[in-house]
């Protein structure tokens, strides 16, 4: 029994450690178990959490996105080269004249009416003037008796004075004689004025046209008073002449387009009377001064009208091409913001508002002209609200090209 014993020792010896180790094995198999199972747990935690991080991330993108203020805005656009500005003009004659008497009387004739083309010199009216005729007799007969003792002072003259080298008179009577030959001289030499004057007054009762032209008003009729036009009583002219031939147009230009009128350029005239139709013309002077009661330059553009065709008194519309800033932009009047500080855009840079000062130019109802304050790449927002400050955030939702103003 004891060999047996003895001889059973050997063989259990070893089955422990083998147990052992399959205990260890075990072991460690349910630890690699447990750290699989752990890891696995972490990771489906870990992406459930990512997962809720990141849908937490972009929902919160998401709406700060959507507060942004949505806003549109347009690039500016560049004014042309050449701006074509309209302004009202008034056609005048070239040469314009009322026709006054420059004698009393009472009108005899008249040989044209209104619309009448006369030549210069051309004979206009008769007026009858009988006082005037009546003074030139008087002025004339004055004249003769002058003459005549003017020649009887001068043979005395002469007769004292042929005799002062005998010693038959006295040198005061030469004197005497000398004295009246030269008083009838002056007498003689104030009635032929006399003569004169009221010659000139009886070659006024004709009336000449002064220049060729057109009778445009007929203001007597025959036996009219009429009152010399020099004279304080009440003047009414007899007649009214014009010269169409060269129209006169003037025009007041504002002051900010008074730079680009040059003399030597040309405009072009519209009127109602003619639609569809130009009539060119030069820029022939300015008046070279501001009127400080309009702000504007008065300028005299002259239009041949050898036909006849344009009708003085007429209004037009000139139209005129004005060298423009290059530094001048159109953008519509609803980018306009109205501040205490002054007139803004509100221009999008980064995501964000900048509001900018802009200096306005001219109006031109939908459009205005900006002639500082602006770049060719700004992006100027339309429609601001008026709550919009600097610095905050929006989001663009539409842009309109440089071409898209209308």
């Amino acid at each position: 029994m004891s060999q047996q014993t003895e001889e059973k020792k050997p063989t259990s010896g070893p089955a422990l450690p083998s147990n052992d180790a399959t205990r260890r094995q075990h072991e460690h198999r349910r630890w690699v178990v447990l750290a699989v199972a752990l890891l696995v747990v972490a990771a489906l935690l870990s992406s459930g959490i990512w997962s809720r991080v990141k849908a937490r991330t972009t929902l919160k993108a998401e709406t700060a996105q959507v507060a942004l203020t949505p806003v549109s805005v347009v690039s500016p656009k560049q004014t042309a080269p050449a701006e074509e500005i309209i302004l009202p003009g008034n056609v005048q004659p070239f040469i314009t004249s009322p026709i006054y008497a420059r004698t009393n009387g009472y009108l005899r004739k008249w040989y044209f009416d209104i619309g009448a083309r006369v030549k210069k010199g051309q004979l206009l009216a008769v007026i009858d003037t009988p006082e005037v005729d009546q003074q030139l007799q008087q002025a004339r007969s004055n004249l003769m008796t002058a003459q005549a003792n003017l020649e009887l002072a001068a043979i005395t003259k002469s007769r004292y004075q042929g005799l002062l080298e005998t010693n038959a008179v006295s040198q005061q009577d030469v004197d005497n004689a000398v004295g009246t030959y030269n008083a009838n001289t002056a007498i003689v030499q104030a009635d032929q004025a006399a003569v004169d004057q009221y010659s000139a007054l009886v070659s006024f009762e004709k009336v000449y046209a002064p220049f060729d032209g057109v009778i445009t008003a007929r203001n007597t009729d025959i036996g009219d008073l009429i009152n010399s036009g020099s004279g304080a009583s009440v003047k009414t002219d007899l007649f009214h002449i014009a010269q169409p031939g060269m129209l006169r147009v003037y025009v007041n230009v504002p002051e900010e387009y008074s730079l680009g009128m040059k003399v030597g350029m040309t405009a072009d005239l519209a009127l109602a009377e003619f639609p569809g139709r130009r009539f060119q013309g030069k820029l022939v002077r300015t008046a070279d001064s501001i009127n400080m009661a309009t702000r504007t330059l008065l300028i005299e553009i002259d239009v041949a009208n050898t036909t006849g065709t344009l009708l003085t008194g007429s209004y037009a519309e000139v139209h005129l091409k004005v060298a423009a800033q290059p530094s001048t932009f159109i953008i519509p009047v609803n980018t306009l913001i109205f501040r205490s500080e002054g007139l803004r855009v509100g221009l999008v840079k980064d995501g964000k508002v900048t509001l900018t000062a802009v200096t306005p130019g001219h109006d031109f109802g939908n459009q205005i002209e900006i002639v500082s304050g602006l770049k060719l790449d700004d992006q100027v927002i339309i429609n601001p609200p008026d709550s919009i400050v600097t610095g905050q955030q929006v989001q663009i939702v539409q842009a309109a090209l440089p071409g898209d103003i209308k």
